[in-house]
């Protein structure tokens, strides 16, 4: 990695530095906290950091969290795993989200819009009035705080009414994608045993109807917890036997009764894409989401009550998460149900145009998938009030940085942004007050003390290393479900580094104070002792404009030696010949190192993904080491298992 000063792509103009909520945050708790009045964010984040239970604190205070009783102290045990974050206190994350309606009733808390791409308003004194309805319900049907309540929705407005009724009774909520097949929601619902479930009929995608009614019988007979199913026609179909109307839940005018729950109380469960065995059940409390989110949304983000907030997501995935958590700065939030991509490449940009949207997020992949297109946003859709395009899923190239900065607007915010679900939030990435370099993260977050490790623990800078946090964060998980002894828990993130959270990412922490992420570090490649992610192999790779998708793999044989294979999903026409092949490897060499170019670079039908999108490596890997399939991989956690064949069938030929 150089340590060179090149030029920022974009920095941010005095005005927009002196109006973002982390300056007034900075001044406030400079007078308030004795936080650094000067030195700008870098400051701001040493002091994070160094004296994290007062940033917390200042954090609760600035948002004007209420807490019905009060904390005895910010952080009463600060070991990880365990941090034990504001003991004594009580609190509702959902009478957080719906605090707008007191202020701005008749204005849109939500705007859903599906394939026709009309938006439709729900309103704040709407939404919860149909949150205070369905939590009463909720008790009549007997759900008490810790309950689970599961979803098995798209990214429509009625789950965020259940999500919120959910926290509002103190019950866990856990929601799946209709896409998702039984299988996968089962290996995951199944874990929690959930009282209540709140289906569709179906769901629209890429201008198809796909009925789910049988998937959801099969789910109501596998699910022998079930107290309840609420059953929503999105589809028009009536309600199956013995079902609840949605309708008939929402319709009473009824305030909203938030249960005090403790601090770290879960808020609700997501799962890790789990490539291999069940889904890790991740828990995450009220306390820890609500503020985390706080910072997160506010601070980085810099999202108010003007804002009108846009991810591409899905239920299935944790940025629906946060996306929802968006309400709890008074954002307006847009939900879109339907492709990514229907009924063109540049849908995405229209929905961000006819919502107003000043913050939209999307994935590093559809960026690509835009500028491989030839797609044009400013050019074909007013865009002028998006002040931040922001991408997550996988590392953005340099060339998705540049295409953002020429086809949207030179002055637009670009802030690609790296988290997990396992803290349901960001290690890296947003700051609206410091500079965007190409192909970097700004920096870490606030209260998040991320570096790059080497394997003895010593942090490095300019050098990639393990992205590491070496002090805890509110929402780290305070548990995994069905893991009595914290065992796996402690194993999925502290066996490398005792007490420390080693993520499993390739990171380089650069001298200027950015972050570069290169991928996955269990599927690293490793040439002659050279180390290597694998986003920056597709990111080279996918240039060319013949691969749409590439996967690398690296693989130590049983003779010591190591094979590099990659293998490349063609474009629709391109065919891979010899001046293909010599092209590919040229772009290897000149631009990464002439140790990486592969041993063999193989034509598949197509690259397997998790059903978050993510391509996988580790499972791939163990299939070509002759791992059977069955052991390789949970079936349920792949979008296209068929896939997998091919690599199997190769594992047996070199065999």
């Amino acid at each position: 990695m150089s340590t060179e000063n090149p030029e920022p792509l974009w920095r941010p103009d005095p005005q927009r530095i002196a109006r973002a909520q982390v300056t007034r945050f900075q001044t406030w708790a400079a007078e308030r906290h004795g936080a650094p009045g000067e030195g700008g964010y870098p400051a701001l984040h040493r002091w994070s950091v160094d004296d994290l239970e007062t940033f917390w604190k200042a954090v609760t205070e600035f948002y004007d969290v209420r807490f019905s009783t009060p904390y005895t102290r910010v952080l009463g045990d600060r070991a990880m795993p365990g941090a034990q974050w504001f003991p004594g206190a009580t609190l509702n994350y959902a009478e957080h989200a719906l605090r707008a309606a007191a202020t701005r009733p008749d204005e849109p808390a939500l705007l859903h819009v599906d394939e026709t791409h009309e938006p439709s308003p729900v309103t704040w004194s709407e939404l919860r009035r149909q949150v205070g309805s369905l939590a009463a319900e909720l008790r009549t049907l007997g759900v008490r705080p810790g309950d689970r309540i599961s979803g098995y929705l798209p990214n429509i407005p009625q789950a965020v009414v259940a999500l919120l009724a959910t926290a509002a009774v103190g019950a866990v909520w856990t929601s799946c994608a209709p896409d998702f097949g039984a299988r996968s929601v089962l290996d995951r619902f199944q874990q929690v045993e959930p009282v209540v479930l709140f289906t569709v009929d179906g769901y629209r995608y890429g201008g198809k109807e796909h009925d789910r009614r049988d998937t959801v019988a099969e789910l109501r007979r596998e699910l022998p917890t079930l107290r309840a199913v609420v059953h929503i026609p999105l589809l028009g179909t009536p309600a199956p036997e013995g079902a609840l109307e949605w309708s008939a839940l929402t319709a009473a005018t009824e305030e909203p009764v938030f249960e005090q729950v403790p601090f770290d109380h879960p808020l609700w469960v997501l799962y890790s894409s789990g490539t291999t065995g069940l889904p890790k059940a991740i828990v995450q409390s009220q306390g820890g989401i609500l503020v985390e989110h706080l910072k997160q949304l506010g601070l980085h983000c810099d999202l108010g009550p003007e804002d009108r907030f846009f991810w591409y997501t899905s239920t299935g995935w944790m940025m629906w998460n946060f996306l929802v958590s968006g309400l709890l700065t008074g954002t307006t939030i847009v939900l879109y149900d339907g492709s990514p991509g229907f009924p063109d490449t540049g849908a995405q940009w229209r929905i961000a145009e006819r919502t107003g949207a000043t913050l939209y997020g999307t994935s590093a992949a559809y960026v690509m998938a835009c500028r491989k297109a030839d797609v044009h946003p400013s050019r074909d859709f007013d865009l002028s009030r998006i002040q931040c395009v922001a991408t997550t899923g996988s590392p953005l190239p340099p060339d998705g940085f540049r295409w953002l900065h020429d086809e949207v607007r030179d002055d637009v915010w670009i802030a690609s942004v790296s988290g997990g679900t396992d803290v349901c939030s960001c290690f890296a990435g947003a700051v609206p007050t410091l500079p965007v370099y190409t192909g970097e993260l700004q920096a870490p977050g606030l209260g998040t003390d991320l570096q790059s490790w080497d394997p003895a623990g010593r942090p490095l800078v300019d050098e990639v290393g393990e992205l590491v946090v070496t002090n805890p964060m509110p929402s780290m998980p305070v548990r995994f479900w069905n893991d009595p002894d914290g065992s796996r828990y402690h194993d999925s993130y502290f066996d490398t580094y005792p007490g420390v959270w080693r993520h499993g990412d390739w990171i380089t922490v650069t001298s200027r104070g950015s972050v570069v992420i290169h991928g996955r570090s269990d599927s690293t490649l490793n040439r002659q002792g050279v180390r290597m992610g694998s986003a920056d192999i597709y990111e080279v790779v996918e240039r060319l404009p013949e691969i749409k998708e590439s996967l690398v793999i690296g693989i130590e044989q049983p003779d010591g030696g190591y094979w590099m294979p990659l293998f490349v999903h063609l474009a629709p026409g391109a065919v891979l010949d010899d001046a293909l092949l010599g092209r590919i490897k040229q772009a290897i060499r000149e631009q990464l190192s002439p140790r990486h170019v592969p041993d063999e670079v193989i034509e598949v039908p197509g690259v397997p993904h998790t059903l978050t999108g993510k391509r996988i490596e580790v499972p791939v890997k163990r299939l070509l080491q002759g791992t059977p399939l069955e052991k390789a991989v949970n079936p349920g956690s792949i979008d296209n298992l068929g896939l997998l064949a091919f690599y199997e069938d190769l594992a047996r030929k070199r065999a």
